[in-house]
Formats: C-alpha cells, structure tokens, sequence
C-alpha cells in the first residue's frame, strides 16, 4: 500500500513550474512531513499528490495504481483530506454533523447518513478526545477544538491515507502537542499512512519518519527525516543560521531548532 509521487512538476500555463521534478516513495503506516518557505508550493504538492490540480508531468500511484485513474469513490475511501481549518466551510454545523460529514465516502455522495452513521461519527470524536464538543457549532470552538473536529471528519471515512494542510498552524503551544501527539499515534500505533504539511521542521523532527524539503532554487530533497532535516539543510533553503540541539528529557529523546539570525539571500 506505498504511495508514490514520481517524476512530478506542476505549472500553472503560461507560467514557470511551481513543482519541479518531485518524486517520493512512502512506505505505508509511516508519516510524510513536507517543509519549505512560503512560495514554494507545500499546499499545491498535497493538492496535487490527491489529484485535485493535475500534474503537468508525472503522477502519484497508489498501490502502484494511478490515483487519476481511480473513481471519485475508490480514491476517497482510500484517502481523506484535512485542509486548513480556517478554510473549513459550514461553521453553523454541530462538531457531530461536521464529523458524520466524513462518511459521504462510504456512504455516496447524496445519500443521507443513518443510525450507523452518527455512531461512527460519535466513536471517532470519542477516541481522539471530542466528545464534548458534539453539539457545539464549530463557528463557536477554538482552532484547537475545530482542527480535532477536521481530523475527525476525515477518520470517519475510515481511510488508509491521510493528507493534512498545516494542521499545527495557528494554534496555541499546547493544541500544536496535541494534534502532533494524535498524528503520531495514528501512524504508530494505528498504522495510518500521513502525508502533512508544516511552517515547523521541529514538528518534523518529533513525529515524522520522512522529509520531502522544497526549495525554490534547487530539487525537491527527499528521505528519512534526520537526513533531510539538518542544520546545513534547513540553513541552507530557508536562509537562517541555526543549531538542532539534543536532549534526554524523562527517558526519551528530543531535539529542538534555535534560529540564531537571518542570512541574506543569495543574488539571483
């Protein structure tokens, strides 16, 4: 069940290629971190990699399938997209329509979710710690609270993959924990397959087994994460002096980023 971006570049016509030459193999139950400033086409790679704007060269193969040959049906029970939250639309809706939203894939798009339905829906928000927030409207919850309420309306589908926008991003110290935390766990002890954007490469070096590292000058830098996220890696694309420090904290390993200063820019 590998997912697989190969030989990949997107443009939009008559303009110079956002995505040049991307190409990944993600192993299944393992999680993708996708890094790089802004400008370089994070947002457009996941969109690209689930077949919502077209490679303009290469493709993405699931279970060595081509995902544009799939029915809109197949791929969406294999896949789940959470976009950014403050893009999410019907914020009048309860957490728990918002969630039962989720099974459209198992269920068909018109069709109307029954009994099982909401249960399901019902079970998921109690597993990942919502269950309060069930009859809340999400256009009155935190960003914390509705970015565990996406996540959820996406695992309701039941996927096998899922592709996440900047999950982490403008929510609080503790809410980012907790939704890496839920990543993590759903990868490592579930064994589903993650695909996640981020503005944080720490967040990369906690939970992810992979790095994809765009830059806009040079190829796509793809491999196991202590490889691609390093000090002259990450100084390098992202133009910031920098030092990953280590530490033993309650018996387990951790890393942290300490930017130093900003670089200039080379002259183009």
């Amino acid at each position: 069940m590998t997912l697989e971006v190969k030989n990949a570049s997107f443009g939009y016509p008559g303009k110079s290629d956002i995505l040049q030459d991307v190409s990944f193999t993600l192993p299944a139950g393992r999680l993708l971190a996708v890094l790089g400033p802004n400008g370089v086409g994070k947002t457009t790679l996941l969109r690209c990699t689930l077949g919502l704007l077209p490679w303009r060269q290469g493709n993405t193969l699931y279970r060595d399938q081509d995902i544009s040959a799939m029915s809109a049906a197949q791929k969406w029970q294999n896949f789940a997209y959470v976009p950014q939250a403050r893009n999410a639309a019907s914020l009048s809706l309860t957490g728990l329509d918002m969630v039962t939203i989720g099974r459209a894939s198992r269920i068909g798009t018109f069709a109307q979710p029954g009994p099982k339905d909401r249960e399901i829906a019902r079970r998921t928000m109690r597993e990942i710690g919502v269950r309060e927030l069930e009859m809340v409207p999400c256009g009155q919850m935190s960003g914390g609270q509705l970015q565990m309420v996406l996540i959820a309306r996406a695992l309701a589908g039941d996927p096998e993959v899922l592709v996440l926008d900047e999950p982490e991003t403008g929510l609080d110290f503790r809410n980012q924990l907790v939704v890496l935390d839920l990543l993590d766990e759903l990868v490592h002890t579930r064994g589903l397959t993650v695909v996640m954007n981020t503005h944080y490469p720490a967040h990369a070096l906690r939970i992810a087994d992979h790095a994809l590292l765009l830059s806009a000058d040079s190829v796509p830098l793809y491999g196991p994460t202590a490889e691609v996220v390093t000090a002259e890696t990450l100084s390098r694309v992202f133009r910031v002096s920098l030092e990953i420090v280590q530490a033993r904290i309650e018996g387990a390993r951790h890393q942290a980023i300490l930017p130093i200063r900003a670089l200039e820019r080379p002259p183009r």
